[in-house]
């Protein structure tokens, strides 16, 4: 055999691995890489869903928020209904001005073992009521025809205070009473709490007017009303 044909032998031979540390960094990256590719498993297969199993599980957590959001307007107002039910006679009839979702009427309804009446400037409520829509200027109802009604956080909203008193005391009966939750800032929290709420409702009942405790009295006063009891709360906006 020649030296050149020894040689061609030789290079067909398989080599000897090198040992780790004896390999460059680049050698040991490269060897490291190509071991490893045939057990790690992708991880772009190990963490894909079908599309529409992720589309139920997105539906149910949005049933379930739903839920508990209406959960916890159901629960507001009942505790609203009872520091209400307290101030007026049972068996009285109530109307319910700007009664929103209509779940304090509800709640009061039974309560009072009478008939509450919600109205507000939308086409329904989410309660089971007698829901009368609201124009803004007169109650959808007769002279004389209740016992008490109820403004629960509305005033701030009426961009002339003057028409809804006028309509409070039109269809109030005689020793009728007026049961009002209203918003009084005082300190510079509850200012920044009431500038929020007006940026949140203006586009959609107008500018909010809050006023100071003094000026309501004189409001409610200059409209023949007689304050009878009152209860200080913390602010609380809706």
């Amino acid at each position: 055999m020649s030296r050149n044909s020894a040689t061609e032998v030789a290079t067909e031979l398989p080599r000897a691995p090198l040992a780790p540390d004896r390999l460059s960094p680049r050698d040991q990256g490269s060897l490291g890489q190509t071991a490893a590719k045939p057990w790690l498993p992708s991880l772009r297969h190990a963490v894909a869903f079908p599309s529409h199993v992720v589309e139920q599980l997105l539906r149910g957590m949005k049933r379930r928020w739903r839920r508990e959001r209406r959960r916890r307007k159901v629960g507001r107002a009942y505790d609203m209904a009872l520091e209400i039910a307290r101030l007026i006679p049972r068996g009285s009839e109530v109307l319910d001005v700007g009664c929103g979702n209509g779940f304090i009427a509800h709640h009061l309804s039974a309560m009072l073992g009478a008939s509450v009446v919600g109205i507000d400037l939308g086409n329904s409520s989410d309660a089971l009521i007698d829901y009368r829509r609201y124009d803004g200027t007169q109650f959808p109802a007769h002279d004389d025809s209740f016992d008490a009604v109820l403004l629960c956080y509305v005033l701030h909203h009426a961009q002339d205070v003057s028409v809804v008193l006028k309509e409070m005391r039109r269809v109030l009966r005689d020793n009728g009473h007026a049961v009002i939750y209203e918003d009084i800032p005082q300190s510079w929290w509850d200012k920044g709490v009431c500038w929020v709420h007006n940026r949140q409702w203006r586009a959609r009942t107008g500018h909010c007017s809050f006023r100071r405790e003094g000026d309501w009295r004189a409001i409610f006063k200059s409209f023949g009303f007689e304050i009878v009891s009152e209860r200080r709360q913390i602010l609380r906006i809706q």
